[in-house]
């Protein structure tokens, strides 16, 4: 039987060696997996290499966010030449689709063969301290990556690949993953899987300061949160248990919203890992900070001459509209969005935005900027000195408790409690100093709040609308399928170069009109190679 290569990836090309900083996990050679784990910091350098994926460029840095194109948020600030992202007109060949189902597998492997090893192990000994927290540490990213496979590309009828190394009782046989049945299956493993992590795992407050970032027990409650809300897109009973993640984070693990919109954003370390934070990309920011590169990502082209920005992905007109309902100039909308005119600190100076990217949009996205600020910010030690991995020191957001308040209430809606819904809605606009909601939630209040609020983060706009387009309540289906089916504006300038130029509303330059959005575009098509080399054990999914 032909074996598919990137399913079955071998775990001596999946480890990092070296002991090098949590943060900076950027590949440092591959380590022989003979006579492993006999060690803690074996355990260590392993783990660090599967979050190093993670970390990297492959997914949170960029390549996860050009799909988001496809919604009405963001548009991109540079020529690609994968507009079908963002048309609808998906093949599953695009290099950011294949590139992220790539590594998402490759990552599962990783995490699958650290488990075999050290689960393998604690059969004859008992595991230490940093063996068993690695252990959880494991099955919470082979968890992280299977969520991200799963909703991408399963549906009620037809699940993902994905296998466990550590059920054979001869170790693993490099026969090819099944594809589940149904995605609800891979949600149900899923869960699993983050269940074992939460019994290895420590509290984040019982991390020392040089391990913070690493996973802990409430970032897996919370990755629970939200497998259980996208499995009631198939199951509506689970929005019971999106509440009870909730009230688990809220009340066993102290979680609540940081003191202000800011602070989540904050290049400050006294900020870094406030009471809001569940799980992130960490960046120290330096030559050798790690982190997302998506702060210098989104940065202006070439920084005004100052600092090598990319100059990619740019808010829309449309989500400053949205934004501005809440008040023209509102602390939400001006922390979230860069727009022409308005001042901002950039390397100990006061400017006024402007742009000359290559595709102008007439914003910048604003949330990720703190760092930027200081004067001597890569001297400093608060943006990366190497421009070519522009890394900076801020924690960028994947979950956070606002979000958990945000999908609670979208439980309590669906469940009939929208006067404890209101409450969560209230809680995150009162703490942007936002006019409080002065009637019963609605499901329409649901997408405005959780739109603005986490606009610009990977909690996935585009999935949101995408489930919503197959809810029961009509409200929330209509609003997704209005965006799905609508081409994003943006501002065009006289003169680009002068914040104070005319400008005026109009189509993004370099989008094509949309194909009607239809039921089977919720998932993306399997990459035709991989259909290939499954050796017709991979099915496509319908539609495409």
């Amino acid at each position: 039987m032909k074996k598919n290569i990137l399913l079955l990836a071998v775990a001596a090309t999946m480890l990092t060696s070296s002991c090098s900083d949590f943060l900076d996990v950027q590949p440092e050679g591959n380590a022989t997996t003979s006579n492993y784990f006999t060690n803690d910091q074996q355990a260590v350098d392993a783990i660090d290499g599967l979050y190093e994926r993670f970390h990297q460029e492959a997914l949170y840095g960029r390549e996860l966010f050009w799909e988001q194109g496809a919604a009405c948020d963001v548009v991109w600030g540079r020529s690609r030449s994968y507009n079908t992202l963002a048309t609808l007109e998906y093949t599953g060949d695009e290099e950011p689709l294949r590139t992220v189902y790539e590594t998402l597998y490759t990552v599962m492997a990783r995490s699958n063969w650290v488990i075999e090893q050290l689960v393998d192990k604690q059969k004859n000994q008992a595991l230490s301290e940093i063996e068993t927290r690695s252990l959880g540490e494991a099955y919470f990213t082979r968890a992280w990556a299977h969520f991200l496979i799963a909703y991408r590309y399963g549906t009620e009828e037809q699940g993902v690949p994905f296998i466990r190394y550590e059920e054979f009782e001869n170790g693993y046989d490099n026969s090819i993953p099944p594809q589940q049945a149904s995605v609800i299956e891979n949600y149900r493993l899923i869960i699993e899987d983050f269940d074992k992590a939460i019994d290895c795992l420590p509290r984040f407050e019982d991390y020392d300061t040089d391990d913070r970032g690493r996973a802990h027990d409430a970032a897996a409650v919370a990755f629970k949160a939200k497998v259980y809300a996208y499995w009631a897109t198939w199951d509506e009973t689970q929005w019971q248990n999106v509440i009870q993640m909730v009230n688990d984070l809220e009340n066993n693990y102290g979680r609540d919203l940081a003191g202000s919109f800011a602070d989540v954003f904050s290049s400050d370390f006294a900020n870094y890992w406030n009471a809001e934070y569940l799980w992130s990309i960490p960046g120290n920011g330096g030559s050798q900070g790690g982190g997302s590169e998506f702060p210098g990502v989104v940065l202006e082209n070439q920084g005004w001459g100052k600092y090598n920005g990319w100059g990619q992905n740019k808010p829309t007109y449309d989500i400053y509209e949205e934004m501005s309902k809440d008040g023209e100039g509102n602390e939400r909308l001006v922390r979230s969005i860069l727009e022409y005119g308005q001042e901002f600190q950039f390397l100990g100076e006061t400017r006024k935005f402007w742009s000359t990217s290559d595709i102008e949009a007439g914003f910048q996205i604003n949330k990720y900027m703190d760092p930027f600020k200081y004067e001597n910010a890569a001297n400093a030690g608060y943006i990366n000195t190497n421009g070519n991995w522009p890394t900076a020191r801020v924690n960028f957001p994947i979950i956070r408790f606002a979000e958990m308040l945000l999908f609670r209430a979208e439980a309590y809606l669906m469940t009939g409690k929208a006067d404890l819904a209101t409450n969560d809605l209230n809680r995150i606009r009162q703490r942007s100093n936002l006019q409080l909601l002065g009637h019963t939630a609605t499901m329409a209040d649901l997408y405005h709040e959780r739109r603005c609020e986490l606009a610009f983060e990977f909690t996935d706009h585009l999935f949101d609308l995408k489930r919503w387009h197959r809810s029961s309540n009509q409200e929330i289906k209509e609003l997704a399928e209005k965006e799905l089916n609508a081409n994003p504006r943006v501002r065009h300038y006289e003169d680009r170069q002068n914040p104070d130029s005319p400008c005026t509303v109009g189509a993004y330059e370099d989008y094509t009109s949309k194909l009607p959005y239809a039921d089977y575009m919720m998932v993306f098509p399997y990459p035709s190679l991989e259909i290939t080399n499954s050796n017709g054990l991979l099915k496509q999914n319908s539609g495409y």
